[in-house]
């Protein structure tokens, strides 16, 4: 009879963990150090009572284990709590540390479902889907409070000449509860999703064989919710998701860089949010969508497409490629008058003038808001009276789209879960998106 050699050690596995779990319980259990007296301080200011010791059932990456811990009453706030569990991270959970970082992983890349099948497939520890949800949830709530709290550099190294900042955002699927009220894109004018914004900084100050700026290896951080971005002139407070491009921008030490640059896809509410933040910043359409906006002109000019929109097209592109932004300008200003595609192409890329960009000087366009201070240096509310400049004036200078592409990407393939289990809610879908 041949050996089935993976029941074997699957059965082996299982035996061995099940000791391990059953030492590591007994060991804990007879350890009586988190008797901590007969009364303890509480959170609340008052004293607690001991009341006893409790156990408890908690899952492990050994197996479940039942603790015994020292359990603490308080009869001012009405509420307990065990010294242990604080000690050992347990606090609130049935899920040791270790399973909480397993569950975490699982639950930002695959469905919670799938999540707890391959838990129990991998390791052996079964965790249900509806577990795997919520702490999901509480981690992304956990995470996000983090993130708000910490506004200090990452770390003292050196900043890179040039730090770009780009902004963007993405929809994603969302489950029914969460799209109430809300108005879509669909016939019937509701919804199926909702805007994911993100904000990614990195540096390029390398070069490839071309001499095109390349991303620095490990330069690259995103941070990215389902957040307002909509703010009045009369608000007290700038915007959620304004705060925490703020916040990031202040960790990578993008307000102290010797030159900013923001990048956007000409959307009108990112150039508001680079003009109130970072008033002295570079600001560049990427190349992305310059390019597809431009196709939309040929489009709306040639009608279906065809050989006469397709060539116009790629000269376009190849006048922006090499920097030829007067021709670019001129031919388009030629169709505004008669395209309104054309039209919104010059008002979103001629500011400063055709005749004002000749005169932009060096590798980067002049500093427009020259004399002004940034929210970030003085914390005061600027005035919005900023010009923008578009696009680069030389493919030599262009740094590709690739970054916010790339991030896109990836909030799109973690929350694509949501197909296969459409009950996603924004603490979960935050959660995911702080996996990236």
């Amino acid at each position: 009879m041949a050996l089935d050699f993976e029941a074997l050690e699957t059965a082996v596995r299982q035996r061995a963990l099940t000791l391990a779990s059953r030492a590591v319980e007994r060991r804990l259990n007879a350890e009586r150090s988190d008797y901590a007296g007969p009364s303890v301080p509480c959170a609340c200011g008052q004293t607690a009572r001991y009341a006893g010791r409790r156990s408890k059932r908690f899952d492990t990456v050994l197996g479940a284990m039942r603790l015994e811990r020292a359990y603490y009453d308080c009869p001012h706030c009405k509420t307990g709590f065990c010294p242990r569990d604080r000690a050992m991270g347990l606090e609130g959970r049935s899920l040791s540390p270790a399973v909480t970082r397993m569950v975490g992983t699982v639950g930002a890349l695959v469905s919670f479902k799938e999540g707890s099948d391959l838990l129990a497939e991998l390791s052996g520890v079964e965790v249900g889907a509806k577990q795997v949800e919520r702490t999901a949830e509480a981690l992304g709530e956990e995470i996000a409070e983090q993130e708000r709290r910490s506004t200090e550099p990452d770390s003292p190294c050196e900043i890179p000449e040039t730090v770009y900042l780009g902004i963007d955002g993405t929809g994603i699927p969302m489950r029914s509860a969460e799209l109430v009220g809300r108005a879509g894109k669909q016939p019937d004018g509701s919804a199926k999703t909702r805007e994911v914004k993100l904000c990614t900084v990195w540096s390029a100050e390398g070069r490839d064989e071309k001499g095109r700026p390349v991303r620095d290896r490990g330069s690259v951080t995103y941070s990215a919710a389902i957040e307002t971005a909509a703010t009045h002139d009369t608000d007290r407070e700038i915007a959620p998701f304004w705060r925490r491009v703020e916040r990031e921008a202040r960790r990578r030490g993008f307000d102290r860089a010797p030159r900013r640059v923001v990048l956007g896809d000409g959307a009108r509410w990112i150039w508001n949010l680079a003009d109130e933040l970072f008033p002295g910043a570079i600001q560049i359409v990427d190349i992305f969508h310059a390019k597809e906006k431009l196709s939309e002109v040929g489009r709306a000019i040639y009608g279906a497409p065809g050989d006469l929109a397709t060539a116009w097209t790629r000269q376009r592109y190849d006048e922006l490629d090499a920097g030829d932004f007067d021709s670019l300008l001129t031919v388009l200003g030629t169709y505004q008058t008669s395209c309104e595609e054309a039209r919104k192409a010059v008002l979103l890329w001629a500011q400063p003038t055709p005749h004002a960009l000749r005169s932009l000087p060096g590798p980067w366009p002049r500093d427009l808001h020259r004399g002004r201070r940034s929210r970030m240096q003085d914390r005061r509310r600027s005035t919005t009276q900023a010009r923008r400049h578009a696009l680069e004036l030389r493919r030599s200078q262009r740094h590709p789209r690739t970054t916010m592409r790339k991030a896109q990407r990836q909030i799109r393939d973690v929350l694509e879960i949501t197909a296969r289990q459409p009950t996603l809610s924004v603490a979960a879908s935050n959660y995911l998106i702080s996996q990236i």
